[in-house]
């Protein structure tokens, strides 16, 4: 660690990401023991902690340097991110999640909406265990998490609405997904002690990354095997979830519509479908005016040029390209 002149030990960015596997982990599996066992089950499933490389990335100050409560915020947000993860899978009645059992299909739903309300608790108390909790009344915490309920909700109940239109499915993204990027985004930029401007910057390039994932992630349900997503595929539509491909074919392909409200078709057509209209790539341009946007945001912040090619790198995850 290297000090500063106000005494706090400012960490290098390897040193913070270390710290925030290792904090994440011990929180996970120090759990109270009734509960220990169903959290620990979560810790051995491993993600790519994509939105704590975001916030720690942002936290990044003009000498490369990241505040400690960076950590603190960034498995915080990883917990969340756990939290909603876990009652998804309860919704969705998912078998596997990161490659592994989830929580719901191994010890059932009623654990499993426990342990999800645990490490939505666990993730406020690590919100308010930062040295300085005035300093991050700005971070909009509990409202990240309202947008992010929201968001859920709004999905739940637009299940099985096929006519569910662009702008409506673009309003629940930038909830239950966008919301939590954003969030972490911001959250690190405050802590970079960027000004007002950059903040905002900050704060688009957030929702827009988040964007990106979800609907990366609504094409890659079409068009990659369980293997390499890990998860189940070709499962949304199932599930009642209608997403960007699907509400361009509905849109551009005659009686297709029609002929999925009278339930005379299969997932295999319903797939081809969806690649015969050209949703896939209506889908893909428009995940790539977002990438566009972003990377103008990134090109145009007041930084260093070592976290500049961070934060295309994280884009360029997102978007599939590393």
């Amino acid at each position: 660690m290297i000090n500063k002149n106000d005494a706090t030990e400012f960490m290098a960015f390897d040193e913070a990401m270390n710290s925030v596997l290792k904090e994440l982990d011990k929180v996970l599996r120090s759990s109270p023991i009734a509960i220990r066992k169903y959290i620990e089950h979560l810790a051995d499933s491993k993600g790519k902690n994509i939105r704590a490389l975001s916030l720690i990335t942002c936290a990044e100050n003009e000498r490369d340097l990241i505040h400690p409560d960076a950590v603190k915020l960034a498995v915080a947000v990883e917990v969340l991110h756990l939290a909603t993860l876990v009652h998804d899978d309860v919704m969705d009645d998912a078998d596997i999640r990161r490659g592994k059992e989830t929580l719901q299909k191994k010890y059932g739903k009623k654990t499993a909406v426990i342990c999800g309300d645990y490490l939505l608790s666990l993730s406020l108390r690590l919100f308010g265990s930062c040295s300085n909790k005035e300093e991050y009344i700005n971070l909009n915490i509990p409202d990240y998490m309202r947008k992010l309920a929201v968001g859920e909700l709004k999905q739940n109940i637009n299940n099985g609405n096929l006519d569910l239109s662009e702008m409506q499915y673009m309003k629940i993204i930038s909830g239950k997904t966008a919301a939590l990027f954003e969030a972490s985004f911001y959250g690190g930029a405050v802590l970079s002690k960027c000004d007002e401007h950059e903040l905002k910057s900050y704060m688009k390039l957030g929702k827009y990354t988040g964007m990106i994932f979800q609907i990366t992630d609504d094409c890659m349900d079409f068009e990659t095997t369980k293997d390499v997503a890990k998860k189940p595929v070709q499962s949304d539509f199932e599930q009642g979830v209608i997403t960007l491909p699907l509400i361009y074919a509905f849109k551009n392909l005659k009686g297709f519509k029609e002929k999925v409200k009278e339930r005379e078709v299969s997932i295999k057509y319903i797939n081809e479908s969806v690649a015969k209209s050209g949703g896939l790539e209506y889908a893909h341009d428009v995940s790539k005016k977002y990438y566009d946007k972003s990377k103008q945001i990134i090109d145009k912040l007041k930084i260093s040029q070592n976290k500049r090619q961070k934060l295309q790198l994280i884009l360029n995850k997102v978007y599939r390209l590393a």
